[in-house]
């Protein structure tokens, strides 16, 4: 483990994956004397965006794929997060006594300010932002980051310092971790997801697991007790050496949370207990829509006390807090029908959640890049609450085996055209919603190009 830098000198390392996150870290390991090279399976055309942000910094490329010769003469080689670290080229790196990291890992062994840790299956961004702003609006200067990027690398490349870095972590990111050590740990919650990169979900599982691989006594972690699975989690001794606090939906937990201290939602109350007195916080105004939105208020509440947030700013936070966008924002109203897009969803999990916050006549619209996921889960709430289903991109077929028989279904060619069947189908008092339950790679760059998209369409409907 480096403690400084200024230890990266001389030292030969390689970065795999020229993106965003690629682009930051060549220029802080040449700020600090590394000496650089850069691999990446698109060719030099292709990362002309790229390379001109890299200017002619003193940079050696292995572009166009991935020789073994350029990973065995390195020192280090660092893994931007979208590149599995399962490859066979980096098998046979390591094989041959190449040490291999990821970018997540690698910066957070520089960063000496405490960080709080955001992970789980959905609601990670949120909660982050919660965090964050609690903390601002009672003066503790933050620095959020990570999956929501930017990249922890940026935190160590800019010159102003938080008193908080709070960073939402990835699978993705946490597989090369070993040091990795945040004075708080949220896990959010824990359903299938990403089978498209792991081979079963006990990958995935253990993937996330390894965000409690360091919890000491100084270790306070932040954990739903209404997923069975992250309650599974906790029982696992590396969790039991810190401090739990749980959050819960349920009433009946009320006397248990409070006793260990945690916090629990009752009606249009949050009850805390992070010390000898308890707190209460009035949810009745909040702007954010779905009961998972509680669960990510009390999570962030209780990770906020622990960084000195006090109780008016986390009250004004609670009732001024606005949805992010692409997760549940309202778009517009036409023709008494309501849209909402929810583009950020991209497991089942995410989209029962969104279910969740209506309560019938939903036209939803799902459907993108097939990941091997099943749908069935689904099933009950389809058949409850949704009147008809508009399957798009290359999963459509899957979920259509899943659940086209417990809604009026559609199998549509294009995005476009399964948003206006969307509408047509649509009558006063419905909600079209966006809520796709799979990544976006099919048919658009990102969820948010996707969600952009959709409410473009919606804009021109009249």
């Amino acid at each position: 483990m480096l403690q400084d830098p200024s230890e990266l000198k001389d030292k030969r390392i390689l970065v795999v994956g020229l993106g965003k996150t690629g682009v930051s870290l060549a220029h802080f390991l040449t700020t600090h004397g590394a000496q650089v090279t850069i691999t990446d399976h698109k060719s030099r055309p292709e990362l002309a965006s790229q390379l001109e942000l890299l200017g002619d910094l003193p940079i050696k490329y292995d572009l166009g794929g991935h020789s073994p010769k350029t990973f065995l003469a390195q020192d280090l080689v660092i893994l931007s997060p979208g590149v599995p670290s399962t490859l066979k080229i980096f098998e046979y790196a390591r094989s041959q006594g190449i040490k291999i990291t990821g970018e997540f890992e690698f910066a957070s062994q520089f960063v000496k300010e405490p960080v709080i840790a955001v992970t789980g299956t959905n609601g990670k961004t949120t909660t982050t932002r919660l965090i964050q702003a609690m903390l601002n609006e009672s003066g503790v200067k933050t620095w959020a980051g990570g999956a929501l990027g930017p990249p922890l690398i940026d935190y160590l490349r800019g010159t102003e310092r938080a008193d908080v870095v709070i960073v939402e972590v990835s699978s993705f990111m946490l597989e090369t971790c070993e040091t990795f050590n945040p004075v708080n740990i949220l896990f959010m919650n824990l359903a299938e997801n990403h089978l498209d990169r792991y081979r079963s979900m006990e990958d995935y599982v253990n993937a996330k697991r390894k965000v409690f691989r360091n919890v000491n006594l100084g270790t306070t972690s932040i954990l739903n007790a209404d997923d069975n699975a992250v309650v599974e989690l906790a029982r696992d001794p590396a969790v039991q050496r810190g401090k739990i606090f749980y959050f819960s939906r349920k009433q009946a937990l009320e006397p248990q949370i409070m006793n260990i201290g945690g916090a629990v939602n009752i009606g249009n109350k949050i009850v805390v207990r992070t010390g000898p007195e308890k707190e209460y916080y009035d949810i009745s105004n909040i702007k954010l829509r779905g009961r998972h939105s509680v669960e990510n208020i009390m999570a962030a509440i209780l990770a906020a006390r622990e960084h000195g947030a006090k109780h008016p700013a986390i009250q004004k936070v609670i009732e001024n807090f606005r949805a992010l966008s692409h997760r549940l924002d309202y778009v517009r109203k036409v023709g008494g029908v309501l849209f909402y897009n929810d583009s950020k969803a991209t497991n089942v999990h995410a989209v029962l959640r969104a279910l969740d916050s209506f309560d019938e006549n939903v036209i939803l619209i799902a459907g993108g890049k097939e990941t091997n996921i099943s749908f069935e889960a689904l099933r009950p709430v389809i058949k409850r609450k949704v009147k008809t289903l508009i399957l798009v991109g290359e999963a459509k077929e899957r979920i259509n085996r899943d659940l086209g028989d417990f809604s009026e279904t559609f199998l549509i060619g294009t995005f476009e055209e399964a948003v206006l069947i969307a509408y047509q189908k649509s009558r006063i008092g419905d909600i079209v919603l966006l809520s796709p339950g799979c990544p976006s790679f099919d048919m658009f760059d990102s969820y948010e190009e996707r969600g952009d998209y959709f409410r473009e369409i919606v804009k021109k409907f009249s």
